[in-house]
């Protein structure tokens, strides 16, 4: 008798110990997907119900993501097109608009990031949430962060100058520098060869393919973008700046791009077009000493074939600003342009 009830209770007791094993390891996966199918609807295709839950998981993920707190634009600033004094409005008014500017500095003033550093750098600037909202800047070539698996990629601006008043801004910069530091001594410093003088005796400091540069930066990281005369570099380039930059700019015209800005993202730019005119930050970095070029040097310059094709990216920029402005405004030229919904079907 006492035996078989020891049976009965080792066999109640494993009953009992398997009843909560199990609940302990099956029914935590039930919650789970209890949990996860909670907020899909009812499919009698399994194949489509797993395919909506990827797209609904998404979409939640979307809806929760805040644009404006989330915010990073990339300036990849062309060289003597004025960039500084756009940067320091940002630095004078990041504190009050509630944001970061943070400046990227590569070794040896490269414009091309190696790979590694092209990984660690999308990859950065998307996980940084301590920084953001933030504004990228710095002279480094156009880099599609698409390709590094980044779900919300940083919105491109930049400016871009005529070819030629760019290159003899520069020219006369590395021999005189600026009035921004007026006391630091240039690459170039006594030398005092003027560019017409340059032109005449073709020196390599005046040669147009050192006006190669706003190609390549537009172009990103592919060796052929830094091929002085690379139709495809141009071509790459113009694509990019219609379908992977935001708004692109021109010197001659900054107000109009700040005000862009600024009526387009003000969680970033508010307040930036009035201070461009009543600060003293419009002309922040004039090149000293810098004379026009003759007729004579701007005709030789125009035959070159990097002049016109530099030349065909600048106009192709200015095209595409000039729509952005005429479509800023309605046809009456006073109010904003705006949209609406209608006629919502069903009610």
């Amino acid at each position: 008798m006492l035996l078989t009830n020891i049976k009965h209770w080792l066999f109640l007791m494993s009953t009992i110990c398997l009843i909560v094993i199990g609940y302990w390891v099956f029914g935590t996966d039930v919650k789970i997907v209890g949990m996860y199918c909670m907020s899909l609807k009812p499919l009698t295709n399994p194949r489509q119900q797993s395919t909506l839950g990827v797209d609904l998981a998404t979409d939640i993920s979307l809806d929760n993501f805040d644009y404006e707190e989330q915010l990073v634009v990339l300036y990849n600033r062309v060289p003597k097109t004025g960039s500084t004094s756009f940067v320091n409005i940002a630095y004078d008014l990041c504190k009050r608009n509630r944001f970061h500017v943070l400046h990227i500095n590569i070794s040896a003033n490269s414009h091309v990031l190696s790979l590694p550093n092209q990984v660690s750098f999308a990859r950065n600037v998307s996980k940084w949430h301590e920084m953001k909202p933030a504004l990228y800047h710095g002279h480094v070539a156009y880099l599609d962060f698409s390709k590094f698996q980044i779900s919300h990629n940083p919105i491109y601006i930049n400016l871009v100058r005529k070819p030629l008043d760019r290159l003899v801004s520069y020219y006369y910069f590395l021999r005189y520098g600026d009035n921004y530091r007026p006391n630091l001594v240039r690459k170039k410093a006594g030398n005092k060869i003027t560019f017409d003088e340059c032109v005449k005796l073709k020196q390599p400091d005046c040669d147009p393919k050192n006006m190669w540069l706003q190609i390549p930066f537009f172009c990103g990281h592919a060796a052929e973008c830094w091929e002085p005369g690379s139709q495809w570099a141009l071509n790459e380039a113009k694509n990019n700046l219609v379908n992977k930059y935001f708004l692109v700019g021109v010197t001659e015209q900054m107000e109009d791009f700040v005000d862009l800005l600024e009526k387009s993202l003000p969680r970033m730019f508010h307040g930036f077009r009035e201070y461009y005119q009543h600060s003293n930050k419009s002309h922040l970095r004039n090149t000293l000493n810098k004379r026009p070029p003759s007729e004579e040097t701007v005709a030789a310059i125009m035959e070159s074939k990097i002049w016109k094709m530099e030349n065909e990216l600048y106009e192709y920029a200015l095209q595409q600003f000039e729509f952005n402005k005429r479509k800023l405004l309605q046809p009456d030229k006073k109010q904003i342009q705006r949209y609406m919904y209608e006629k919502i079907k069903p009610k």
